[in-house]
């Protein structure tokens, strides 16, 4: 499944691996540009943790509870700090989620956690 099919659905679930080789998998929000896509997540969350140790990821779609709408699909993932990639990141959530990402933000800004989300760049 390409990332323009991907981008069809509203929610992606991410699978990172621990240390051990156990796949964690975690139902996030997602947009495409470019042949790639991109979360963001908490910087503390356990996403980050883990592919800080490797950028080793899977990805298939699936509903808001994380039950699979389709079949998993190897991946690299790997953090972004540049501010032009995440710009990009940025204008693609706006485009995909309009209103509902403006609100989140918005509420992120007013409890101080915008600044500490960590964007990720999948490529399928």
């Amino acid at each position: 499944m390409t990332a323009a099919e991907l981008d069809r659905h509203r929610y992606v679930s991410l699978a990172t691996f621990r240390r051990n080789g156990t796949e964690v998998a975690t139902p996030v929000w997602f947009a495409g540009a470019d042949g790639k896509l991109y979360v963001f997540t908490a910087g503390d969350s356990g996403e980050v943790k883990r592919l800080r140790q490797s950028s080793r990821a899977r990805i298939a779609p699936c509903d808001a509870r994380g039950g699979l709408r389709g079949t998993w699909q190897d991946a690299t993932a790997r953090l972004i700090t540049d501010p032009a990639s995440i710009e990009r990141a940025r204008a693609a959530f706006r485009t995909k989620y309009g209103w509902q990402i403006r609100m989140l933000d918005l509420f992120s800004r007013l409890t101080g956690r915008i600044g500490r989300r960590a964007w990720v760049e999948v490529t399928p």
